[in-house]
């Protein structure tokens, strides 16, 4: 068995190949299910975002196992293999485990340190264990890794300060503008992106803010967060008259196709100037919009200049991180080597409590019926103490020891002293 992870992200492949391998949340489902059909898939979960697509798997057979997701890719993407090659990476056993470490810890991200992504890490794992994807390694492993990201939010500085895609929306936005409290700004959709875009452009002055969403009622929660703020709201049927009164457009809806484009943006009258921010993927503005003189269009790739600057200021932080991580991935691989002891642990385990149990109930049928109705639970209790006592110092020395060869070693000495037959149940 081997760890492995398939994917692409900000850092092998631009905003429009990236788009054509999201996978909604809705779609998870079905797609764990694909993947767990191929054969040497044993265990598979899916991570996309707006910077990456990531399917975690434990794999029988590392090669096949790795040609079998590809295929899976090139079958969602309608992108040949040979096409699609030059954008994945493909990592194994430790670098697996290192990334999905670093990716919970936000040091994968385009912005250093970013928060959302361990939510979205904590999702991965929730909708893994939902559609029955999550074997017992990558079950561990997740919970490890997001164990790994709070510790190095907790005990480092990385997550203070502008740390994410909205952040780093806004920045730029603030860079080519002189004072956004004098700028028509309007979010089109109401989900965390656009909190936390609200959160960022309230902090820079800004204060003439429209929300445009599908449903009223997630614009209003969101309102509600920022009282002391006069966020005007409104559906998406007023969308393109609300365009056309602003100076600055961010996008962040879960639309698979655009929602601007040069069509519809080419009905709106006495368009002068507007600058468009598109921070979702699949892309929620159309690449065509750029041959309008009026439109100033910016999508998540296009942040990398804020996120530059993000990463001078917090390389050292960086390097407190990775000191923690080494622990965590560490702690991962000693849990995972330990796995090997399990088989003769059980059944060690198993062939004392047939002793135990045989022995308990020779000495209660000496003891009479009546005493030992009377006192079978506690002598029951005192046994099975007993044991439990006799095997916890071995057992915790055998999952602990990081020498593999002791280890080997002490596992057979144990098989050849109590006489242990270790069959397929406990393999």
């Amino acid at each position: 068995m081997n760890i492995v992870v398939v994917g692409l992200s900000h850092k092998t492949a631009a905003v429009e190949v990236r788009e054509k391998l999201s996978i909604p949340e809705p779609k998870i489902e079905e797609s764990i299910h694909h993947l767990l059909a191929y054969p040497h898939i044993e265990g598979v979960t899916i991570m996309s975002t707006c910077n990456r697509l990531e399917i975690y798997a434990v794999v029988t057979e590392t090669e096949q196992g790795i040609t079998e997701i590809n295929q899976f890719l090139a079958e969602i993407s309608h992108i040949t293999l040979h096409q699609l090659r030059r954008y994945l990476f493909i990592l194994l056993h430790q670098d697996a485990i290192r990334h999905l470490m670093r990716v919970s810890a936000g040091l994968e991200s385009l912005v250093l340190g970013e928060g959302q992504i361990l939510a979205q890490v904590k999702t991965t794992h929730k909708l893994g264990m939902k559609y029955k994807g999550m074997s017992r390694l990558l079950d561990r492993l997740f919970k490890q890794a997001i164990g790994a990201g709070k510790r190095v939010r907790t005990e480092t500085n990385i997550g203070t300060g502008a740390v994410s895609i909205s952040s780093a929306a806004v920045e730029l936005v603030d860079t080519k503008k002189d004072n956004l409290s004098k700028e028509k700004i309007a979010i089109i959709g109401a989900g965390k992106m656009s909190h936390l875009l609200v959160k960022h452009l309230i902090s820079k002055g800004a204060t003439d803010i429209t929300i445009v969403n599908r449903s009223m009622s997630r614009a209003k929660e969101l309102a509600k967060k920022f009282s002391l703020v006069d966020l005007k709201l409104t559906t998406l049927e007023q969308m393109m008259y609300v365009v056309g009164e602003s100076d600055i457009v961010f996008t962040s809806t879960g639309a698979t196709q655009p929602i601007l484009d040069k069509a519809n943006l080419s009905t709106v009258s006495d368009l002068q100037s507007l600058m468009l921010v598109d921070i979702s993927v699949p892309r929620n503005v159309a690449s065509d919009v750029s041959e309008l003189e009026a439109i100033e269009s910016y999508n998540v790739d296009d942040l990398k200049a804020v996120v530059a600057q993000n990463h001078a200021s917090r390389r050292e932080m960086a390097r407190e991180a990775e000191g923690l991580l080494e622990q965590e991935i560490k702690a991962f691989e000693l849990w995972w080597q330990s796995l090997d002891t399990v088989p003769t642990i059980s059944c060690l385990r198993t062939k004392i409590e047939q002793i135990r149990e045989q022995e308990l109930e020779k000495a209660l049928s000496r003891l009479g019926s009546e005493f030992a109705e009377k006192h079978q639970e506690v002598i029951e209790a005192l046994t099975r103490g007993i044991v439990n006592k006799i095997l916890h110092d071995p057992m915790v020395q055998l999952r602990t020891q990081q020498d593999i060869d002791a280890r080997r070693e002490a596992l057979q000495t144990l098989q050849t002293l109590f006489n242990l037959e270790i069959s397929e149940q406990f393999s």
